[in-house]
């Protein structure tokens, strides 16, 4: 085997040597079978944002690296012998692939950025690092829209053949891509396989994500964009094809500057003049920005790091360029990254992988595995085995799910059908797939009287008394079996259910969950109902109901439940009008600016006993407390703020170990915000609801908070919660430093694939909770740069740290976001975050993995990463 995994190749047009190697990367899906049918095109109807539906085909590109959507099907045979990498120069009937066309999949929308078809309708595609996931049946915003359109009218469909153009949804399925968007595509012919073709798929996207761990982020990062930038399909880029991909990954040179790097390198590596004109190729390439970025920096970290680790100098007085294996664990992995747990065998294994990992060399690695040189040096510290985060706790662990359910945190969302604002935003099945991907357990459903299907009610979900529409609950119901159906190992889903129906529609409902879910609906026995409540193993691939399940049953067969001043997420909102149910009284005291109603609420006896949380009152906390344990209490932010001011944040807490309590939104938040999680979190709440349809730091807290245990949705609460009683001291303080070093292959807003280049800057915020009763935020910002390729930020060179004060470990939050400086009088734009516990924090020179705003890594965001430095101490008592 070679010093690394890159073995001698051949410039394409003359047989002239060079010493770059061949990239073993581009072969790496090559031999994953799949049907030929995908090579060749699959004849599918697209669905449009619009509701219209259009022929097109699905095509694979011989190097299985792209998806190709297109209006035209493949020539047989038609791949011509020097496409190679990534590139077809002719590839569909009646359709020569323009120069200046766009390999963007730009008409693919999603709900939340509303995107409409542009330019180009007959070529785009979507690389296979891109997708995020393939989903089965129409659970998207554009099938609901198209499935809506053809029960109106079908007055918009394309051909005369409109029977042909029906949906079928065992035919259906979904691309979801770069941050949640979305193509939604149907088999044209009964006879195309669909599961065949989408495992095959499967299969493809599992080998690129094996495939590229062993491929340094640079490289990956160029294959990512080559198609964009070889239009032609050459497989090489010239100068001016070069400072397009300068441009796409945010690096500022100027033309001058650039052809004379170009000829000088090109001389280097042995290209004649029609070579160096002709271009570089991939592997050229990747070595061209290798040297670009190390002949550019002031500052070099890496030497910094590297120098103040192992020393400039060998014992022999001579320049150290290796270390070995020892002197790796004894001085990096024990001393700095305090990782004392590590032994010998584990840093053999690690160079081993480094030594096979693919990276822009100018050089060959160490002939020696037992020792690494300053690019694998570099190239693990800016990878996920070395994330800030703690690569163990970030691992799912089924030994810490046998525990009651009320003992951890569960990834909660609130009015989870909405797509944006609480007034008059769409609501959408979608939204509930898309939070069940994000890592959401607990989901929310706002349940009213329909219309009926002849005799039958069909009950609805949405915000009432607004001007948000109306979706399904049936539907909803169908979505969450879909999802069990391909995740049958899924942890519990809770369903909070608002229920505002009329006993004809509660009994519908109560028929639906029975009927589509099956044996995936737990329904507790009346023995189930005392002692604790069930482990999150227990309820394992089911579908657990939280609503009203009251003691008692009427003559008529109707339970009642009596009700004062009962919570609900509209406290804040005007209150709800009488659907039939509730029988309500008010009286107001003279001057009193609100009404205490009195509601008797009429409860189906069938859905209460599929039921096992059921929503009561708080009363007091003594009295709470001595509840059968199913019993549990709601909360708005606010009334949680006021608990905690009034000192009743321990009673809380104690209720909540052995109880379940949910905290969502006020009222007054119509824009769909989020509140700060922290507080709830700090009392034990384990249901701490979040609009999901709103990216804002509030939400970016919760995905780092679930990120522990494989991001299942359920996260053990630490100790100190759970043995809180109202004598408890609390612990100690401890000092935190961060220092910013540097980043790599940050992207431009929304990934998107122009613009100008940005102007990054991080900042740096620290979320706590102070004497369990409120929540701080301390935030600090670096300087921002002139580069988002590898910028460095030369203060933190010089030792710049950034220090906070943590009160409350076991729940405080490091929250990293990047930003990029806006132009003048415009505001700076989000590019990437990430978040993590304090108390999965791992200290020591770190990589920080960055996501976007939908807490996806696909597409560039899968290159981004900070490298920080990290220090954790105990702050010592004053006497």
């Amino acid at each position: 085997m070679p010093s690394h995994p890159l073995s001698t190749g051949e410039h394409s047009d003359n047989g002239n040597t060079t010493d770059i190697a061949s990239s073993a990367f581009k072969k790496a899906l090559k031999d994953v079978p799949v049907p030929l049918s995908l090579m060749e095109g699959v004849h599918v109807l697209r669905v449009k944002v619009n509701a219209t539906m259009r022929e097109s085909f699905l095509t694979l590109s011989p190097d299985k690296f792209t998806l190709y959507i297109t209006s035209g099907k493949v020539v047989s045979g038609g791949v011509q012998k020097n496409s190679g990498f990534f590139g077809l120069k002719r590839l569909f009937v009646g359709t020569q692939i323009p120069p200046d066309t766009t390999t963007a999949v730009s008409s693919v929308s999603s709900i939340s950025n509303n995107a409409l078809d542009v330019a180009n309708p007959e070529e785009r595609s979507i690389d296979i690092g891109a997708i995020d996931r393939i989903q089965r049946g129409q659970i998207t915003h554009k099938f609901e829209l198209a499935k809506k359109s053809r029960q109106d009218s079908r007055r918009n469909l394309m051909t005369e053949e409109e029977d042909d153009f029906l949906l079928y949804p065992n035919r259906s399925f979904s691309i979801i891509f770069r941050g949640g968007r979305t193509l939604d595509l149907m088999m044209r012919d009964e006879i195309d396989d669909r599961d065949e073709v989408l495992d095959a798929l499967d299969s493809v996207i599992q080998a690129y994500e094996t495939a590229k761990i062993r491929v340094e982020k640079d490289v990956l990062l160029l294959r990512y964009i080559w198609l964009d930038v070889d239009k032609e399909r050459t497989n090489t880029l010239n100068v001016h094809e070069i400072s397009k991909v300068l441009e796409r990954i945010n690096y500022h040179i100027t033309k001058q500057d650039l052809n004379k790097q170009y000829e000088k390198f090109g001389k280097i590596i042995d290209l004649d003049r029609f070579q160096r004109r002709k271009g570089l190729t991939f592997e050229q390439c990747s070595m061209f920005l290798h040297k670009i970025k190390r002949d550019s920096w002031l500052v070099k970290p890496v030497k910094i790091i590297w120098n103040d680790l192992f020393g400039e100098l060998m014992n022999n007085g001579k320049e150290r360029k290796t270390v070995s294996e020892k002197t790796f664990l004894e001085k990096f992995v024990h001393a700095k990254q305090g990782e004392t747990h590590v032994k010998i065998s584990q840093v053999r294994d690690l160079f081993r992988r480094l030594h096979q990992m693919e990276m822009p060399l100018q050089q060959s690695a160490p002939e020696d595995i037992s020792r690494i040189d300053k690019n694998q040096f570099e190239a693990y510290l800016k990878s996920e085995e070395n994330d800030a985060f703690d690569t163990r706790l970030e691992r799912f662990d089924v030994g810490l799910m046998n525990r009651s359910i009320s003992e951890y945190w569960v990834n909660s969302s609130h009015n989870t059908y909405l797509t944006g604002d609480q007034l008059k935003s769409h609501s959408s099945v979608e939204m509930y797939m898309n939070a069940l991907y994000r890592g959401c357990r607990c989901l929310e459903l706002d349940i009213w009287d329909g219309d009926h299907d002849g005799s039958r009610p069909i009950p609805v979900v949405w915000h009432g008394h607004t001007l948000t529409s109306k979706i399904k609950f049936r539907d909803i119901i169908q979505c969450l079996k879909v999802f069990l159906n391909f995740h049958p190992d899924t942890y519990p889903l809770i369903l909070s259910f608002e229920n505002h129906c009329s006993i004809p529609f509660q009994q519908v409902m109560a028929e639906d969950l029975l009927s589509i879910l099956g044996d995936l609906l737990y329904v507790p026995t009346e023995a189930s109902l005392f002692g604790r409540l069930p482990s999150p193993e227990d309820l394992r691939g089911l579908v657990v109901i939280k609503g009203r399940r009251p003691d008692l049953l009427s003559a008529e067969g109707t339970f009642l439940e009596f009700e004062s001043d009962e919570e609900s997420d509209d406290e804040d909102s005007e209150l709800i009008s009488n659907t039939g149910t509730e029988k309500t009284t008010a009286s107001s005291a003279s001057g009193a600016t609100r009404s205490h109603k009195k509601i008797m609420k009429k409860i189906s006896p069938e859905l209460a006993r599929l039921t096992l949380f059921h929503s009561c009152k708080l009363k007091n906390w003594d009295l709470s407390v001595r509840n059968p344990t199913h019993y549990m209490h709601s909360f708005s932010e606010n009334k949680v703020k006021r608990m905690c001011r009034q000192s009743k944040s321990r009673k809380w807490a104690i209720y909540n170990q052995s109880h379940m309590s949910r905290t969502y939104p006020a009222g007054s938040r119509t824009g769909s915000s989020n509140y700060n999680p922290m507080l709830a979190w700090s009392t034990g709440c384990q249901l701490v609801a979040l609009n999901f349809q709103t990216s804002d730091a509030p939400l970016k807290l919760n995905d780092g908070r679930f990120r522990e245990n494989g991001n299942c949705g359920y996260v053990l609460k630490p100790s100190s919660i759970m043995m809180k009683d109202e004598f408890s001291q609390s612990a100690m303080p401890t000092k935190l430093s961060v220092r910013i070093l540097s980043g790599s292959c940050l992207p431009k807003p929304g990934g998107q694939r122009s613009g100008d280049c940005i102007q990054p800057y991080v900042k740096i915020s620290v979320y706590d909770i102070e004497k369990e009763v409120k929540e701080t935020c301390v935030s600090y910002n670096t300087q921002y740069q002139n580069n988002g390729y590898f910028p460095i930020w030369h203060n933190a060179m010089d030792r710049e740290r950034f220090s906070f004060i943590i009160e409350s470990g076991a729940v405080a939050m490091l929250h990293l976001e990047v930003y990029t400086k806006g132009a003048m009088g415009e505001k700076d734009e989000f590019l990437a975050h990430s978040s993590i516990p304090v108390s999965c924090l791992r200290q020591g020179y770190r990589s920080v993995q960055l996501f976007d705003a939908n807490n996806t890594r696909s597409g560039p965001f899968d290159f981004a990463s900070l490298l920080i430095e990290t220090k954790l101490k105990q702050v010592q008592a004053e006497i």
